[in-house]
């Protein structure tokens, strides 16, 4: 008997063994398990803008992650987005991220198709099981680059060269207006549309037409440096877009608004692989995040918030705020961006009383515009100049 209890516990004692065995085995196989993603832009990868601002993010996750395997496709037309989609998805991707506004509708559809997929589409308001959204959003660095045009115009002529009329790119301008009229109140930004993202010849065009009728400080929606380089030509001053653009007119470039996609990119990824994102619940995940979450920053480049050569007029100009007091624009900006940095955030460009170009009241007193105002802006405020297509009529 004796024996037999002997077996029967050396039996289960393998069992257990073996047991721990196969879970950790699992679980090592599991821990090097390779995550494919595929990364598709509307622009080439050197355009130094949007595309290049993700493509940067891309490499830094991939070199950060040790069981992630990245691919890109760049220079994407929007008709060619959802075969794009379905040929990285045969090639193996387990996570596709589309990275432009006009991909949304096909990356809806490849979403419908490809069920066991995970989608992540950059811009957009459309989401699925499997399919959700992500945005860095730059108005509150447009209106902190519109503080510093606002001091540093000497015509009181602002420039804003638009790619397309989107919700997206009217937000930044009306910030980037909010902001010069706030410190310069007779500031004017005249807005000229290219439709394109990327389009150097035109973007040069328009910064050229907008030079020549005054403008000596511009902004713009273009994913290519011509209009600072433009401007560095014609004595005018301008704003890194997207990526840092120092290098391309270090006299020319004040500032800019900087995109740190990575921070988002490792966030997302992250979960994904610790199962907390999977192809059956991502219809709310929709990412927001901007100053407070370090997905967005002011500079020139990296390492120069604003170039050293305008900081001193920038602390001459002298401006009074109502909660304030008087203070130089130089540390206006700093207070700002200490506000719109807080755990809770404590200024917002779009706080009321807000009204449109039209003289119609978007917020009252203390008000501020909602994520959904934002996102669906149409309207134009006080000091935009120029056409501005889908303008509410009232």
């Amino acid at each position: 008997m004796f024996s037999t209890k002997l077996k029967l516990a050396v039996s289960v004692l393998l069992i257990c063994i073996l047991s721990i065995y196969f879970v950790g085995a699992v679980a090592q196989s599991a821990e090097d398990e390779t995550m494919k993603a595929a990364f598709i832009y509307v622009g080439p990868v050197g355009d130094y803008g949007w595309s290049h601002a993700h493509d940067v993010a891309r490499k830094k996750v991939d070199e950060q992650f040790d069981w992630l395997e990245t691919v890109y496709v760049e220079s994407v037309d929007e008709a060619a987005c959802e075969a794009t989609i379905d040929q990285v998805v045969r090639d193996g991707a387990d996570v596709v991220f589309t990275t432009s506004f006009g991909f949304m509708d096909p990356t809806v559809k490849a979403a419908e198709k490809h069920p066991e997929t995970i989608f992540f589409h950059c811009s957009g308001v459309k989401r699925a099981p499997n399919l959700g959204t992500y945005f860095a959003e730059l108005h509150q660095t447009y209106y902190l680059n519109g503080l510093m045009a606002g001091a540093l115009t000497e015509s009181d002529q602002l420039g804003y060269v638009g790619a397309f009329p989107t919700p997206e790119v009217k937000r930044h301008i009306n910030a980037f207006a909010i902001g010069a009229r706030e410190v310069n109140p007779e500031a004017e930004v005249q807005v000229r549309w290219i439709n394109d993202w990327y389009n150097p010849a035109a973007a040069k065009e328009a910064t050229q037409a907008l030079i020549s009728a005054g403008v000596d400080a511009l902004a713009f929606t273009e994913d290519s440096p011509t209009v600072l380089q433009v401007a560095q030509e014609e004595g005018a001053i301008g704003f890194s877009h997207y990526s840092p653009m120092y290098r391309f007119a270090k006299d020319a470039t004040v500032s800019g608004q900087l995109v740190d996609w990575a921070v988002l990119y490792e966030d997302i990824l992250m979960k994904i692989r610790e199962g907390i994102y999977t192809s059956d619940n991502l219809e709310d995940v929709d990412y927001w995040w901007m100053l407070k979450e370090g997905a967005a920053e002011i500079g020139a480049k990296g390492d120069i918030p604003i170039n050293p050569k305008y900081v001193e007029k920038l602390k001459e100009k002298q401006v009074e705020d109502p909660l304030l007091g008087k203070l130089s624009v130089f540390e206006l900006i700093q207070k700002r961006l200490e506000q719109m940095k807080a755990e809770r955030v404590l200024f917002d460009p779009f706080i009321g009383p807000l009204y449109s170009r039209g003289g119609r009241q978007i917020l009252q007193q203390n008000e501020w515009a909602t994520h959904d105002q934002l996102w669906q802006m149409q309207w134009a405020v006080e000091g935009v100049v120029g056409p501005w297509p889908g303008e509410p009529k009232s």
